[in-house]
């Protein structure tokens, strides 16, 4: 068994916060199991929340610099070349086709967010409350990234071929290719378009835990302020 004296302050608040506290050093107002798992689903819970609400928009994606997706690197000096030939629209209208698929994909992601709430244990509490600022986006990262891109994949799909969004990229990618800048076998559009959907989502869900973790009294929840008001 670790020594008391050796776990770092972090860690004895984590551990007091579950219930986990060994005997004296447990403060008497620590919260309990219940209490500090409740706090991280909470949490866990807003950040999905707030991250669909944001991206599943019109907008969502395509307005926001901290995720709007951009072209594919291969395409970039590509689509330079022709806004210095005139033809700027061409390259805005493909940005914008898959920006739109990519809205229109995350409000897939929610149950499957919600569901890795719902799995949290008490390790995986844990670790969250002695982690970085990052540390429950990472709790979700792994569990749901795989599932999430799987449920995207044929939604972007059905969303660019609804926007033309495959006969825009090939039309610059035609430039592209005649740059000498892609080959002839490149990555689908669509499975591109979906990763960066998904970058975006843990994107928005880690700023969100970050201001939960830096102002727990400015969220308005009792139960966030217990939680992550006894990390401080």
């Amino acid at each position: 068994m670790i020594s008391p004296a050796r776990l770092p302050r972090r860690g004895l608040l984590a551990l007091g916060l579950l219930g986990l506290a060994p005997f004296a050093l447990r403060p008497a107002h620590a919260l309990g199991e219940g209490e500090a798992a409740q706090g991280l689903r909470a949490a866990l819970e807003r950040g999905a929340g707030v991250a669909v609400d944001t991206l599943g928009r019109d907008g969502g994606y395509l307005n926001n610099p901290l995720v709007r997706i951009a072209l594919p690197e291969g395409l970039q000096q590509a689509a330079q070349l022709m806004r210095t030939l005139g033809q700027g629209a061409r390259v805005d209208a493909l940005e914008t086709a898959m920006n739109r698929a990519a809205e229109q994909a995350v409000p897939q992601a929610k149950s499957l967010l919600v569901g890795a709430v719902k799995s949290m244990s008490v390790k995986d509490a844990l670790q969250v409350l002695q982690g970085g600022e990052t540390a429950a986006t990472e709790f979700f990262r792994e569990r749901t990234r795989t599932p999430m891109g799987e449920k995207f994949l044929p939604i972007v799909t059905a969303a660019t071929q609804q926007v033309s969004l495959a006969q825009k990229y090939n039309a610059i990618a035609g430039q592209a290719q005649k740059l000498g800048l892609l080959g002839e076998q490149q990555a689908s559009i669509e499975r591109y378009v979906t990763e960066r959907a998904l970058d975006g989502v843990y994107t928005m869900i880690a700023e969100e835990e970050k201001k939960i973790r830096q102002d727990p009294i400015g969220t308005g929840s009792r139960i966030l302020r217990s939680v992550f008001g006894a990390l401080k």
